[in-house]
Formats: C-alpha cells, sequence, structure tokens
C-alpha cells in the first residue's frame, strides 16, 4: 500500500480512536483540497463517497478532516475503481470504517469481474468498428474527395 505523507507526522500511540493525533502532537489532518490533489479526485467525488458511507472524514465546523486512516481507505477505495468494481461492490468488499483497509477479493469475485470487463471491451471494441465504418462512409462521400 502506498505511504501518505500524513502518516509520518504522528506516532499510532499519539492518535485518538478517529485518526487524529490527540492534544498536543502533530496534527496529520488533511483537508478535501488536499486529498482531492492527493489523489486526483474531485471535491464532488469525495462528498459523494462520503454520501455512500465509503469514507466518513472528521468534521470541525464545515471543514472535512482526513486522517491517515482514511487515506488508506480512499486508496483502497481508488484501486477498486480502477479494477472497474462498483461503488456498492467495494463498500461490501472494504466492510466498516474499523476494519483492515483492503479489498477481500475472493476468486469468484476476480472472475465475476474479469467477465464484466471483457464484456465491456468486446462491446466498445464492435462500437469503435461501426464508428469507423460510418467514418469511411462519410469520407467517401465528400465532395473533396472525387
Amino acid at each position: 500500500m502506498e505511504t501518505h505523507p500524513a502518516t509520518e507526522l504522528v506516532s499510532v500511540a499519539d492518535q485518538s480512536p478517529d485518526g487524529f493525533p490527540e492534544s498536543g502532537a502533530i496534527e496529520p489532518a488533511c483537508t478535501i483540497g488536499d486529498v482531492a490533489r492527493q489523489f486526483g479526485l474531485t471535491h464532488r467525488t469525495l462528498r459523494f463517497y462520503e454520501s455512500r458511507g465509503l469514507i466518513k472524514p472528521v468534521r470541525r465546523g464545515s471543514t472535512r478532516l482526513y486522517g491517515p486512516k482514511h487515506l488508506d481507505r480512499l486508496a483502497v477505495i481508488v484501486k477498486a475503481k480502477k479494477l472497474g468494481l462498483t461503488l456498492t461492490a467495494i463498500g461490501q468488499l472494504i466492510g466498516d470504517e474499523g476494519s483492515e483497509q483492503t479489498l477481500r477479493l475472493s476468486r469468484e469475485t476476480c472472475e465475476a469481474q474479469i467477465a464484466v470487463l471483457e464484456r465491456k471491451l468486446v462491446e466498445t471494441q464492435e462500437a469503435l468498428a461501426e464508428l469507423r465504418a460510418i467514418r469511411r462512409l462519410l469520407d467517401e462521400r465528400r465532395p473533396d474527395r472525387k
């Protein structure tokens, strides 16, 4: 798993259960903007993941703060999205916030996702072939081609 700069600032002993340091320790909190930049996501995406219950940043007033555990969980979510999993499936696979932040993929889940992606690949290839055929027909009809 990728390490996050925020995780290097404070030891586990100095952290409270929500992943933030106890008073007096260096604060490893990231704002929504920091997290969006780090993961290449939009603020809207992060708020959507929050609305789906995938991440639960700490709120200090209207500011969302993300600690090391949130960043680890988000890294798993982003990886799962790259594998083509739905947010519903991701939520089921990563469990609750207190559990270890790993994708618990079974062989069956992998096989099912491979089948989904292979079907989408075939559909995409068919659509590309059809669009290329249409483009060729349009090119043949162009008056400047005669």
